[in-house]
């Protein structure tokens, strides 16, 4: 696999890594315990990421040979969408950590939407293309619960329309 290519899934490792530190944060500083939970399994989703991506590079790494996605396994399946712990009665805070995480899978998905126009290879750009489909997932449904979260929060602060 081509260098370039190994270098963007580095960069792929860094962002999830910010992602897992971030959740981790975002549950330190959370004083209800169901929504430290929650935030704890959202960092250890992104962990998952991290060592998929980590487990695939090594694969990758000094080979000259193309990549075949036949071998490689797909991305773990994320459990990271369970909302039962949210707290609705006061979501502001959780609103924050949504609106931030938004901004983490976007920064994502749109990653591996420019690494894969600028690859050369073939199998390389359905990797990412594969993978601009993961955190596109995860930052449409993170954008429906966020839009939720936002209508409780206005209609806790009396600007629910008319």
């Amino acid at each position: 696999m081509n260098s370039q290519t190994l270098s963007y899934i580095k960069q792929a490792i860094i962002n999830e890594i910010e992602g897992y530190e971030f959740y981790r944060m975002a549950a330190g500083q959370s004083r209800d315990q169901s929504i430290k939970e929650t935030y704890l399994e959202l960092a250890e989703e992104e962990r998952k990421h991290v060592v998929w991506l980590q487990d695939l590079h090594k694969k990758l790494d000094g080979k000259e040979h193309e990549l075949d996605l036949d071998t490689i396994e797909a991305p773990p399946t994320p459990d990271i969408f369970n909302w039962k712990h949210l707290d609705r009665e006061n979501p502001k805070t959780t609103l924050s950590v949504f609106g931030i995480a938004l901004q983490l899978e976007k920064t994502s998905y749109e990653f591996y939407q420019k690494v894969g126009n600028e690859v050369d290879d073939e199998i390389a750009k359905k990797l990412f293309a594969i993978l601009e489909t993961w955190e596109r997932n995860h930052y449409e449904t993170f954008n429906k619960e966020y839009n939720l979260l936002k209508d409780d929060w206005w209609n806790e602060q009396g600007f629910a329309p008319f």
